[in-house]
């Protein structure tokens, strides 16, 4: 298994700068390989998987896109809001292969959660952006991991929300501080 202690980087990366972007890019590659380590499973566009976990929410994954250095993605968890089920957070990802990094390119700007709105909602040019929704996805990953989420387990016919073999249940754990379940999709 790869670890962030053991990237090497060619000069010190500042927060903030393009290289630090660079190597967060690294960090999110690292740590989606905690949760799903052959990532050859995301290599056919339409691909679709589940992770359990008894204390956290079923968290998606969907290949929107595969191309041969490159596979785009959506993760997301699929809660009950008082409007229906919405996705939050909501991200499309790319995956670059012969780099080994992982962007952040995209995350829904409806969260439910005020700590998702905070990282949505901050001002800045584009680099700032992509630090915020790489940060965001750089913590995520990692409390995934935390809450033992694991794609190489996952079932695609598990997918949909509520579904046949989902076992969407609200999480045990009191670390969740969403106080939202799971149901089905619209």
């Amino acid at each position: 298994m790869h670890g962030d202690s053991l990237m090497v980087l060619p000069r010190p990366a500042r927060p903030g700068s393009f290289s630090g972007l660079m190597a967060l890019y690294e960090s999110n590659y690292v740590r989606l390989r905690w949760l799903l380590p052959d990532l050859g499973a995301l290599r056919h566009a339409g691909t679709r998987m589940v992770s359990e976990s008894p204390g956290d929410f079923p968290l998606y994954l969907e290949v929107l896109e595969a191309v041969r250095y490159t596979t785009t993605m959506r993760l997301t968890y699929f809660l009950d809001s008082p409007n229906g089920v919405m996705a939050d957070p909501d991200l499309v990802l790319r995956l670059y292969h012969d780099a080994g990094q992982l962007e952040a390119m995209a995350c829904s700007q409806a969260h439910q959660h005020a700590a998702l709105r905070r990282f949505a909602a901050g001002v800045g040019g584009e680099l700032q952006s992509r630090w915020r929704r790489n940060m965001m996805l750089n913590k995520w990953l990692e409390y995934c991991a935390d809450r033992h989420h694991d794609f190489s387990k996952s079932a695609a016919e598990a997918w949909i929300p509520g579904g046949s073999g989902s076992g969407c249940k609200r999480p045990s754990s009191s670390r969740i501080k969403l106080a939202i379940g799971c149901g089905r999709r619209p």
